[in-house]
């Protein structure tokens, strides 16, 4: 049944053709001011200015009128851990007492207090958390979506959480990349013996996750106190053989060679980038890898934001993501990110709504599928409460823009 959406105010995002933006492209965002869209079944049909709307859509049976309203491609959210076993408020006032991320990690806190639980969790408690999760997260406007592994750090473990992603894709109906990162850290047991447990995720875990093929991706925590670059490139090659690319954790704390390691190993993203030198800018921005930027985790670690600024004047290709997780990050609110992307990190609205989605489509491979206002793309949608302009969106931080949601061409 086809559905036609009247006199929007403001149809943004469009695109006619798909293209990864960059630079001064990303300030780039195209819209239709009095607009109609016509959706038919999950797609888009058509769209345009209601002055030179065909006069056979007058006749389509079911309309909305939306006179006030804005409405732009749902959020694209390309880096999250959605699945995890319980919230860890713990550590959160431990930060607060002074304890750094690291100090936290050393003392057994962290990623390997998530794997405790974890690992002592069925698989349908595990998926009983998860799902409210991604309906939140839906409901706040994110339509597709990528979730992580790497809280299991054990063969069953890791298996475990990639399994309840693939429900969640199943159940939800919606576009979910899973990567596997049981390259996250080093269990306490391997912790002096870093390459036994490299070993563990090449000659077990990759086999057993690709038998099922459970994973699209793989991602290692590159970092000091976690993984060398050189560790790095070890599991990403040995991932290589199974047809997983590397969507990868670097310059998170430390500028160690991460972020070269990545270009190096064409990595669809590099994720994080709170420390960039003038070297990390510029091998990002000469090379095809998405920087993906995760303003709510510095903002909770209380870290340094990403130079969006100058990543974005210097031509790399920039995306916008929640980072969802237990300990750095515990909220999906895209809005968030968008209005944190432009007050902390000086992105311009336009800029912020298009790293949040086209480019989140080409950081999960999407393009084709969402990220835009285009005929054949789904009908993913964000239909916004009455506001004034674009701008208003991440302006009005603490007030939700979100009136409704469409996923695959129906309300939910």
């Amino acid at each position: 049944m086809a559905l036609l959406l009247k006199n929007i105010a403001c149809l943004a995002g469009i695109s006619t053709q798909n293209k990864l933006l960059r630079g001064t492209d990303l300030s780039a965002l195209q819209t239709f001011a009095d607009a109609y869209l016509l959706i038919e079944g999950e797609q888009i049909a058509a769209y345009g200015a209601m002055s030179s709307m065909p006069a056979q859509y007058e006749g389509v049976e079911k309309q909305i009128d939306l006179q006030g309203q804005f409405v732009l491609p749902a959020w694209c959210d390309s880096h999250t851990h959605l699945v995890f076993p319980r919230s860890r408020e713990d550590e959160f006032v431990d930060k607060l007492r002074g304890l750094s991320y690291a100090e936290i990690a050393a003392k057994g806190g962290g990623i390997l207090n998530s794997a405790r639980q974890l690992n002592a969790m069925s698989e349908d408690a595990l998926f009983a958390l998860a799902w409210p999760r991604l309906q939140e997260a839906m409901q706040q406007g994110t339509c597709a979506i990528e979730i992580k592994s790497g809280y299991g750090l054990t063969v069953e473990g890791e298996l475990k959480m990639l399994r309840v992603i693939r429900k969640l894709k199943q159940q939800s109906g919606m576009l979910i990349k899973a990567t596997f990162l049981g390259a996250h850290a080093f269990p306490l047991n391997y912790r002096d013996d870093h390459d036994a447990y490299i070993r563990t995720i090449i000659e077990e875990m990759l086999p057993a996750i690709a038998q099922e093929k459970l994973a699209d991706y793989v991602d290692v925590f590159c970092e000091t106190g976690f993984f060398s670059p050189d560790e790095t490139e070890t599991i990403c090659k040995a991932a290589a053989a199974y047809g997983l690319l590397p969507k990868l954790h670097v310059n998170q704390l430390n500028s160690i060679g991460g972020l070269q390691k990545a270009v190096a190993l064409n990595a669809i993203s590099a994720d994080h980038l709170e420390i960039m030198t003038d070297d990390d800018i510029d091998s990002l921005a000469n090379s095809s890898t998405i920087g993906t930027l995760l303003p709510t985790a510095a903002y909770f670690l209380r870290l340094p934001f990403p130079p969006a600024r100058k990543m974005i004047d210097a031509g790399a290709a920039i995306a916008l993501a929640s980072d969802f997780n237990p300990g750095s990050s515990p909220g999906s609110n895209m809005h968030a990110v968008v209005s944190m992307a432009c007050i902390a990190m000086r992105m311009l609205p336009e800029e912020a709504i298009n790293a949040a989605t086209i480019n989140g489509a080409y950081a999960m491979q999407l393009e084709n599928a969402v990220g835009s206002i285009s005929i054949g793309k789904l009908a993913n949608l964000i239909i916004t409460q009455p506001i004034p302009s674009l701008a208003y969106i991440p302006y009005a931080f603490s007030a939700s823009p979100v009136a409704q949601v469409m996923h695959r061409g129906a309300f939910i």
